[in-house]
């Protein structure tokens, strides 16, 4: 499984999934542009010292990921839309796209996803931190592989 933080905008949040990743054995492919640069030290200081454990994968932009990264059926996921996330059946070459912090995926990126997948919110609570969605979608999808 892969996980995609497209154009992501917090620095701790990207080192937190880059830490998640690296202890799971998962690819993280980072979508361009960042919002920051990835020398900053509240990146870094977020992925600890599991940096060179990261397979991380830069790309330009969402078509570039789509044309030579894209193995397997893109899984969108959502705050506002999608089904609820009990629902997914997992496939290991599942690839998972997250939205930036601050809007969340692109009209165009959801249209090209296979499916999309939602994590039921009490109400008035708009959505949770990036971090800890990735965390809970990929505990839930690992735990249900074979």
């Amino acid at each position: 499984m892969n996980v995609i933080l497209y154009c992501p905008e917090i620095p701790p949040n990207t080192g937190n999934v880059a830490r998640l990743t690296a202890g799971l054995g998962l690819t993280l492919h980072l979508i361009k542009p960042l919002g920051f640069s990835l020398d900053d030290r509240y990146l870094r200081r977020a992925g600890l010292d599991y940096w060179p454990l990261v397979d991380l994968r830069l790309w330009d932009d969402f078509e570039a990921f789509v044309a030579k990264g894209l193995r397997g059926r893109l899984i969108a996921t959502s705050a506002k839309a999608g089904e609820r996330f009990t629902e997914y059946q997992p496939d290991p070459n599942d690839n998972f796209i997250f939205g930036p912090e601050t809007k969340g995926l692109p009209k165009t990126v959801i249209e090209k996803a296979d499916a999309v997948y939602t994590i039921p919110l009490k109400p008035g609570v708009r959505s949770i931190n990036l971090a800890t969605t990735v965390g809970f979608f990929m505990g839930l999808a690992l735990s249900r592989l074979p």
